[in-house]
């Protein structure tokens, strides 16, 4: 079962930056944990700080993988463009937030992406991304992809 993990912009920086709010750990060293504790799921990872090479790779995956874990990251509160990608594609994502974002400015309580998303998950670090997986992991392969989101 193809699972994509999609990471919007300044992701590429997490074990760096801002390391109260995002940890010290970079999202390889996860990555590599993740495809331990999921042999059953063919996980792969992206990251991209343009909304268009994130777009491009919905649009590349987004009829043949069975699931998508998404940080959209700043992009969640201000694309419609990403949010317009998330509503064409059939496969089912999941979008998740390192950080709580409604224990943040209030501009970041908006999610743009949400209404799109079969879920979302926030605020529980890095941890985030492993909850979504165990959804996807959970559910039978015939259960989720194509047709399994609601419009």
């Amino acid at each position: 079962m193809k699972i994509l993990i999609l990471n919007g912009p300044n992701l590429n920086l997490l074990g760096v930056r801002e390391k109260s709010i995002y940890g010290s750990q970079s999202f390889e060293l996860y990555f590599e944990e993740l495809q331990q504790a999921f042999p059953g799921l063919e996980l792969s990872y992206f990251q991209s700080n343009t909304e268009g090479v994130l777009i491009d790779k919905l649009h590349e995956v987004g009829f043949s993988y069975k699931g998508i874990v998404l940080n959209a990251a700043a992009y969640t509160h201000t694309s419609v463009a990403l949010s317009d990608a998330i509503k064409a594609i059939e496969t089912p994502v999941v979008e998740v937030h390192i950080s709580n974002v409604f224990a943040r400015e209030a501009f970041r309580h908006k999610s743009m992406i949400a209404p799109y998303c079969i879920g979302s998950i926030s605020g529980f670090g890095l941890e985030s991304y492993r909850l979504a997986l165990q959804y996807f992991e959970r559910l039978k392969p015939k259960q989720i992809g194509f047709g399994a989101k609601s419009s």
